[in-house]
């Protein structure tokens, strides 16, 4: 929203004495670190459109693509006729994709070996898989594929800026291809280090100083004769887990052409510290911003220590 402009007043500007004037403050650092946000919900529920309101709320904005949904984020500002602000950064992580002839191998293996043997093979060129290491990679020295400028370690950052990561959905097969490569069937001991992987990941990123913001899909089980939806991930180890990092875990809905955020809905673990629990609330982080400076947050480079 356009700020008004203030007309300079015509009353006359006192002037104080020299020996009065106060020297300009020191930025003071901000009594609070960043939010942390898991922002869960189906395909199509506006989770990526809704990272633009963080731009708009002040905070520069970098996100971390492991799918690419930047025509989404895009589409924030240009379906308006908008610019999009100089406050945006973004960096795609490149999908890794098998060829034909790779899956056609993969195909043989299972083709031609027992399911004991594809259990103990190895994949001799696991070393491609190496997505994973550049997704740490990019956190240890954010590249703005918008300018080319290098900003730097993400846990060097102050509640100024903002990392978004679209989506956990992506990290999830690059974890896994990490550990087995190409390798047909995974083990439990497979399963447990791609998981230990996603959650060092997770649990750094909500400790760092920036604001954070991770958007994620959904899966619905049935418990006790019930629906419950959670968030999805490798297995059901950890989906439980992850919620808990975070301070504030929000349910993204879309009812026919209507956009909202649901911290009330009771088939969802979700759990709000800037939000009222409710339904239908507008999908915009400015009201979570604004809650968090209510309480001492400060948009400044610094977090008091």
């Amino acid at each position: 929203m356009t700020q008004p402009v203030l007309s300079p007043s015509s009353a006359p500007t006192t002037v104080q004495p020299t020996s009065q004037i106060v020297p300009t403050a020191v930025t003071e650092s901000s009594l609070l670190p960043g939010v942390n946000v898991l922002l869960e919900g189906p395909t199509g529920t506006g989770k990526t459109y809704s990272l633009g309101t963080i731009a708009d709320a002040g905070v520069e904005l970098f996100v971390l693509f492991t799918e690419n949904a930047l025509e989404t984020l895009l589409g924030y500002w240009t379906d308006r006729g908008l610019a999009v602000p100089s406050n945006v950064h973004w960096h795609i992580l490149p999908a890794a994709s098998a060829n034909f002839a790779t899956l056609e191998a993969k195909s043989k293996m299972v083709l031609d070996y027992t399911q004991d043997a594809l259990y103990k093979m190895s994949d001799n060129q696991r070393s491609v898989h190496n997505q994973m290491v550049k997704l740490f990679a990019a956190l240890v020295n954010f590249s703005d594929d918008r300018t080319g400028q290098k900003f730097g370690p993400v846990d060097s950052w102050g509640p100024n800026r903002c990392l978004a990561i679209s989506t956990l959905s992506g990290i999830n097969p690059i974890a896994m291809s990490l550990v087995i490569g190409n390798k047909p069937i995974r083990s439990q001991t497979d399963w447990g280090i791609a998981q230990d992987q996603i959650m060092g990941l997770i649990r750094k990123c909500t400790d760092c100083p920036c604001h954070f913001i991770l958007e994620a899909h959904v899966e619905r089980e049935l418990v006790l004769d019930s629906i419950k939806v959670t968030v999805s991930t490798l297995g059901k180890a950890i989906a439980p887990v992850i919620p808990t990092l975070f301070s504030d875990v929000i349910l993204a809905e879309r009812k026919q052409s209507i956009f909202s955020w649901s911290t009330a809905n009771p088939f969802a673990d979700l759990k709000t510290r800037n939000l009222s629990i409710a339904e239908n609330i507008k999908p915009d982080f400015k009201q979570i911003i604004d809650k968090w400076q209510s309480r001492g947050g400060r948009l400044v480079p610094g977090v008091k220590r």
